[in-house]
């Protein structure tokens, strides 16, 4: 996989339990017993009820029951983000203490892991489509360490000059996961002829749409909790015709406000993009490299509104 530096202009099972086998035998038992129907019935009714899936730490829904906060990043490279530095648990302990000062009593900490699933590379690669892909170990290693860490695994697609919903359907098989998540990272979907790090891409309400109906079809058919649904910004035309975007039953869609700088400036881009409609959530950005005189966690619970999740890089 190509992390090269030079790639990016800045850092960026558990099975389910089978009750039915038991109630066939019962019913097999009382029919060669001589038993009747009410019988079988019976213990048909005893048996307990198939777990409902849940959030780590438990419950279904993410917002506003929870702060998200979270470490971006992947294994290729420090320079990709926090969540790269050390190993996945490493990371998992430096988030905790990274977190605390968000903890509310009234609105608890859930820590999440925007792991770089799809990373989009200067060069085109042999399908032409300037990405790499992390590999299925890579993915399984950082969902289980998220589960040690009871957290949240949000797969982060920088697709090139690929679509988000492909990529997207790459990631079907953890999706269906209760904990895990998708981020859309619009600053690197670009376009025939453009490159990425080189031309800031953009996506269309239309694109995150369809990404969010497919993901929100996932959760409903499954059962699943709430899920955590990013789309990242720093510039007014990175989502195209915003106004458009729309709400999806089961996910938890998140505006985050993308971008390093000084605090005026990261805060005068907050308070313009959670000024647009139509009102999602909120996220927030920071870059323990980049920015300049990294905002402190009183200063961003300090934002209005204060911001939903909370992701350094």
């Amino acid at each position: 996989m190509d992390a090269s530096p030079t790639i990016y202009r800045r850092r960026r099972a558990a099975a389910l339990a089978v009750l039915c086998v038991a109630l066939v035998a019962i019913v097999l038992v009382a029919r060669s017993c001589g038993g009747d129907a009410g019988e079988a019935g019976d213990a048909a009714a005893e048996a307990p009820a198939p777990l409902v899936p849940k959030l780590p730490g438990g419950g279904r829904r993410i917002f506003p029951d929870h702060r998200v906060v979270g470490f971006y990043g992947a294994p290729q490279s420090e320079r990709l983000g926090a969540l790269g530095i050390g190993t996945p648990d490493a990371a998992a302990a430096r988030l905790k203490q990274a977190a605390k000062p968000y903890e509310r009593r009234s609105r608890p900490v859930l820590p999440a892991f925007e792991l770089l699933a799809t990373i989009a590379n200067a060069h085109p690669g042999d399908d032409g489509m300037y990405l790499s892909r992390q590999p299925p170990e890579t993915i399984e290693r950082y969902l289980l360490a998220a589960r040690r860490a009871k957290a949240l695994l949000v797969l982060d697609i920088q697709p090139g000059r690929a679509d988000f919903l492909s990529e997207a359907k790459r990631l079907e098989r953890w999706l269906l996961q209760p904990e895990v998540g998708i981020a859309l990272d619009a600053e690197w979907h670009v376009k025939e002829g453009e490159v990425p790090g080189q031309t800031i891409g953009s996506v269309t309400a239309e694109q995150v749409n369809e990404v969010a109906a497919y993901v929100s079809n996932i959760v409903v058919k499954h059962d699943l909790p709430e899920k955590l649904f990013l789309i990242h910004q720093f510039t007014n035309d990175m989502i195209e015709g915003r106004e458009r975007l729309r709400p999806q039953r089961g996910l938890a869609i998140t505006m985050n406000v993308d971008g390093f700088g000084n605090p005026p400036n990261k805060i005068s881009k907050y308070d313009a993009f959670t000024a647009d409609q139509p009102r999602l959530h909120d996220g927030f950005k920071l870059f323990y490299e980049e920015d300049t005189d990294i905002m402190s966690p009183g200063a961003v619970l300090a934002l209005q509104p204060p911001p939903d999740v909370v992701v350094y890089e």
